[in-house]
């Protein structure tokens, strides 16, 4: 369906613009007049190649600004605020570009007699699945209000659990980085210099500091072949993991690393914990609640465990049992949501499971943290070592011969 650009007029004749999805410019114009608009000019958008298009298609709403939203849209339902006030508000306070026009889509949208659900869903790329489903049980519950409140809750602590480990890694990148850079400097420019020293004074150069010469002269020589491999591992690397088949093995063989792989697993626990309890706790049938946890689960070894587990709900059984079986999850979550579904309150037992997680998670990468930032100075102390060694030793035997 295409997304028409429109212009019209309110009964007080201000001027209102905005983006709609319809099958033709009819169907526009039929809508606009149903909310009391009168259309003045209705197109389609240009192919992308003026400025302001190609700008919003480069802007992208942030985490902060969707967090922000979501908790302003409840507080505003909480408040006892229309669904339609509330989004003429959030048109008015929205900052970015991209979010203002979406809210104002889905504001005319609703007016126009859709469900706030679908008006949402018409827009994947903004708002995820997870969020148009819990509309969709609270719109059919009628409490859109505490819906709202534990979706802002649920995507407040995924956000925040995404900053802890990206925080983590910050500083132990720019040790790789810098270190890198160090390395690659010296390499290329300072060792070759030494190097032409000895060699015109009749130095042999030790096998180190020909291996090391050699090195610094090729990168130097050849740095484009060396930025076309590296080039064309990345991309065969994306390629690979692009394939169905690719994915899953690299998924598994990060579950099987170590350290990693005990951290991709907390985190994969912790979300699946969260986002089950999230829904269930919002009304989404049990299902639709897998089939949309399955989705969120970063992990296509997991994600197909969920699957399973979906399949063996359908046909009436629980879902401890297939979870146990897999050998993916740990025997600790296994336990709570096999007492959560013998007791009725797999909910809290998931939000249990959710909030320990959340904290095993945080354990997990500062202890990951504290075993990569000394890992990255040892294997660059001994890199750089090496490199200075290489450097020194012709020297001595230049004093050498010196002497003689």
């Amino acid at each position: 369906m295409p997304t028409y650009v429109y212009k019209a007029r309110d009964g007080m004749g201000k001027a209102v613009q905005g983006k709609m999805d319809a099958s033709n410019k009819s169907e526009v114009i039929e809508r606009l007049n149903r909310m009391s608009y009168m259309a003045t000019a209705v197109n389609e958008p240009s192919s992308g190649t003026d400025l302001n298009t190609i700008l919003d298609r480069l802007k992208r709403v942030s985490s902060d600004d969707m967090l922000l939203f979501y908790i302003q849209f409840a507080n505003l339902i909480n408040a006892g605020l229309t669904i339609l006030t509330s989004l003429r508000t959030l048109i008015g306070q929205a900052e970015k570009r991209v979010l203002k026009e979406t809210v104002r889509d889905i504001t005319l949208s609703v007016e126009s007699g859709e469900s706030l659900s679908k008006s949402f869903a018409g827009h994947p790329g903004i708002f995820p699945k997870i969020f148009v489903n819990m509309i969709k049980a609270g719109e059919a519950s009628g409490k859109l209000d505490n819906v709202l409140l534990k979706y802002a809750e649920f995507y407040e602590r995924q956000e925040d659990l995404k900053q802890k480990i990206k925080g983590a890694l910050i500083y132990p990148m720019i040790l790789l980085f810098a270190g890198t850079a160090v390395t690659l400097f010296i390499v290329t420019f300072v060792i070759p210099q030494f190097a032409q020293i000895y060699i015109e004074a009749g130095v042999k150069l030790p096998l180190p500091t020909q291996i090391v010469y050699n090195t610094g002269i090729a990168i130097k020589s050849y740095w484009y072949l060396f930025i076309a491999v590296v080039v064309a591992i990345v991309l065969g690397i994306k390629f690979l993991l692009m394939t169905e088949k690719g994915s899953y093995i690299y998924d598994k063989v990060i579950l099987r690393i170590p350290i990693v792989g005990i951290l991709q697993r907390k985190v994969a626990i912790a979300r699946f914990s969260r986002t089950l309890a999230t829904l269930i706790g919002s009304g989404v049938p049990i299902l639709q609640s897998l089939e949309i946890t399955r989705d969120v689960m970063g992990n296509r070894v997991l994600a197909d465990v969920i699957d399973n587990v979906r399949s063996c709900v359908e046909r009436g059984e629980k879902m401890a049992e297939p979870l146990k079986v897999s050998g993916e999850f740990t025997p600790d979550l296994v336990q709570m949501v096999a007492i959560g579904e013998d007791s009725g309150k797999l909910e809290e037992m998931l939000g249990k499971v959710a909030d320990f997680y959340d904290r095993a998670t945080a354990y997990a990468v500062k202890k990951l943290t504290t075993f990569i930032e000394p890992f990255f100075l040892v294997i660059m102390g001994i890199m750089i070592g090496f490199i200075m060694a290489s450097m020194l030793m012709p020297m001595f035997d230049m004093i050498k011969t010196l002497r003689h």
